[in-house]
């Protein structure tokens, strides 16, 4: 299978990145390595081992550090698996899933049973939050409770604003390599500028093949299946997944809906203070 890393020196930069993000973390760690019938998927274990199970599962373009940086805390409460999705910019396996079945939802799952974990906890963002309504379209039975944060797979934004405000400065970035697009590009997403998220994009644009296919919808017959907890976090000014849309048809298609949030000061990716609130909500403290 060709690699979806364009070299392999952009593969050494980002995994650079990786590492000095995960070292900026400052924790006790280790890494687990699940075998799936997708590939091998890289894991970051942290917290103690006699606490419930939580699976943080990242966004697009992203990796298992920065899941564990957006909720540090939560080794507190619970043994953290933060998981490297498949076919993105980090240490797992190169297989690109389709979005369109249940493979996302299957391959979680493995790595579930592979852990021999049972009432698993899921938190994800973005990407995230598609993986997981996919895991629990694919098989539920494990999974205690989940929490998306401004995911994929409910509802999507205006394509044409996606594209004039978030595509095209990508597509100039790669040409010019000039930075100012990617952080224009950030700026329709951030809420507050990141300055990892500049230096860690910038290599990815670059470096890897990154998946333009057009995001799906859930139906309602199949939201209507689901039966786990869901508490849903969206954001008033997300660009791509408008977050009282995102409630209004939430509401209406998930009967486990347990609780929503729209947070009305936040942009699709979430700031510090934001977070906190979510972590908060997850650790089991109302906000």
């Amino acid at each position: 299978m060709e690699s979806l890393f364009k070299s392999a020196i952009g593969k050494k930069e980002i995994f650079s990145l990786y590492d000095e993000k995960l070292a900026e973390l400052n924790i006790d760690y280790k890494y687990e390595t699940v075998a799936t019938s997708f590939g091998k998927t890289n894991i970051i274990v942290t917290g103690n081992a006699s606490n419930p199970p939580l699976i943080i599962v990242h966004g697009s373009s992203g990796c298992a550090p920065i899941g564990l940086e957006t909720y540090p805390n939560l080794s507190k409460k619970y043994q953290v698996f933060a998981v490297d999705v498949l076919a993105q910019p980090n240490k797992s396996a190169e297989t690109r899933l389709s979005m369109k079945d249940n493979s996302y939802g299957k391959w979680l799952n493995e790595i579930i049973a592979n852990l021999d974990l049972e009432n698993v906890v899921l938190a994800g963002f973005s990407l995230g939050g598609l993986i997981i309504l996919k895991t629990l379209l694919a098989d539920e039975t494990k999974i205690k409770e989940v929490f998306l944060a401004a995911p994929v797979f409910i509802i999507n934004g205006n394509p044409l604003k996606a594209l004039f405000k978030v595509f095209i400065p990508m597509k100039r970035y790669m040409k010019t390599k000039n930075v100012k697009y990617v952080e224009k590009f950030l700026n329709e997403l951030f809420t507050d500028k990141d300055e990892f998220a500049i230096k860690f994009l910038s290599k990815v644009f670059l470096h890897f093949e990154m998946d333009f296919t057009q995001v799906p919808v859930i139906n309602k017959k199949e939201a209507s299946k689901i039966k786990t907890p869901i508490t849903l976090i969206a954001a008033k000014h997300d660009l791509l997944f408008p977050g009282e849309k995102m409630i209004k048809r939430a509401s209406k298609i998930f009967p486990s809906l347990k609780k929503t949030i729209l947070l009305d000061n936040s942009k699709h990716v979430q700031n510090r203070a934001d977070n906190t609130k979510i972590e908060k909500l997850i650790l089991g403290n109302e906000i």
